[in-house]
């Protein structure tokens, strides 16, 4: 069982410390990242020179606000026993909207302005948000928001999945309620399967593995469960064909590229699993081989970190990485409450 703080955190954490490694290298090629850090690529999260820290981008502002919608909703349950997680998402998100571009999608959602999550400076910084989750955020008023049934878009980009870690932590229990949930908050934003689905893949792998389960072992039982929905041809072909790389004696890197960029959701999840089976003893080569690519470094970083993390522990992440990493305090806070919740739900 992996049900500790060092678990909790390493998930959270680990996904900052990806993140922050790929968004420096996120918009250059395959051979610039080469030219400008050596062979092997970035190696290290690179400071900003302003704040000292290692900036995150949306990816993980997104993830801080999908634990703060799941602790909202959690405290609902136990003192009113309303199970609302999708509306508590959803208004989380929108709290992300405001930050990042001063307005809810309608004045109706002014209440949420008494979020504490809201006092945090650097949640409000502009750092590449996805135009998708802008949009459908945006358009999403009375109350009214994409579900699986009601497709708001037909979008599969990665938006979805790099965002629903806390999920599968909060679900570790059941990986299979993971799954739903994991799919429902990705369709708040994404309407195409391979977006969603990808996302309630990701959730599954994440509760398997903070419940005990081995890495392969927690994948191959999050693809049974992916076979029984609709539209999960893509998704399901090229996880398998990452899991079958990470078996064979072939160059990591030109391995990682055959599954793509990672500007979707597919993508996302099958360059993470593939770069984490890769390297399953080894925080760091799994996390830099996710981000040396000329594709959405972040996203693919940041769910390889996430795995990872969960995987090894917080006491795995190089500490010199946890030191720089901007909001760490504040996301060591939510993996606590995460723990906390995950026991008494």
């Amino acid at each position: 069982m992996r049900r500790s703080k060092a678990y909790y955190r390493g998930c959270l954490l680990g996904g900052a410390v990806g993140d922050a490694l790929g968004y420096t290298v996120e918009f250059l090629s395959d051979k610039e990242i080469r030219e400008q850090y050596g062979e092997k690529g970035i190696r290290d999260p690179i400071c900003d020179e302003s704040t000292g820290k290692a900036l995150i981008s949306d990816d993980t502002q997104m993830t801080v606000f999908t634990t703060d919608g799941l602790l909202w909703a959690d405290s609902k349950a136990k003192t009113k026993g309303i199970y609302s997680y999708i509306p508590c998402l959803f208004y989380a998100y929108q709290k992300w909207l405001y930050t990042q571009t001063g307005s809810f999608a309608e004045k109706g959602y002014e209440f949420l302005l008494k979020g504490e999550i809201l006092k945090w400076e650097e949640l409000y910084a502009r750092r590449a948000p996805g135009k998708t989750c802008l949009s459908s955020l945006a358009g999403s008023i009375n109350g009214k928001y994409g579900t699986m049934k009601n497709k708001i878009n037909d979008s599969k980009g990665c938006g979805a999945v790099m965002r629903a870690a806390p999920i599968g932590l909060y679900f570790s229990k059941d990986p299979a309620k993971a799954f739903t949930i994991g799919c429902e908050s990705g369709a708040i934003t994404h309407g195409h399967p391979s977006g969603y689905l990808a996302a309630g893949l990701f959730a599954f792998i994440i509760a398997s593995i903070t419940g005990g389960a081995d890495l392969k072992a927690a994948v191959l039982a999050g693809l049974e469960e992916l076979k029984k929905h609709h539209g999960h041809e893509e998704v399901l072909a090229l996880v398998e064909k990452a899991v079958e790389l990470a078996e064979q004696p072939t160059d990591p890197y030109q391995s990682l590229i055959s599954l793509g960029e990672g500007w979707v959701g597919e993508e996302t999840i099958a360059i993470a699993v593939y770069a984490a089976l890769k390297h399953r003893n080894d925080f760091r080569e799994a996390v830099c081989l996710a981000a040396n690519h000329g594709g959405d470094s972040d996203s693919t970083a940041a769910v390889c970190g996430n795995i990872m993390g969960a995987l090894l522990g917080s006491l795995e992440i190089p500490y010199k990485w946890i030191q720089v990493i901007e909001l760490s305090e504040l996301i060591v806070h939510g993996a606590d409450e995460l723990l906390k919740a995950s026991k008494t739900h």
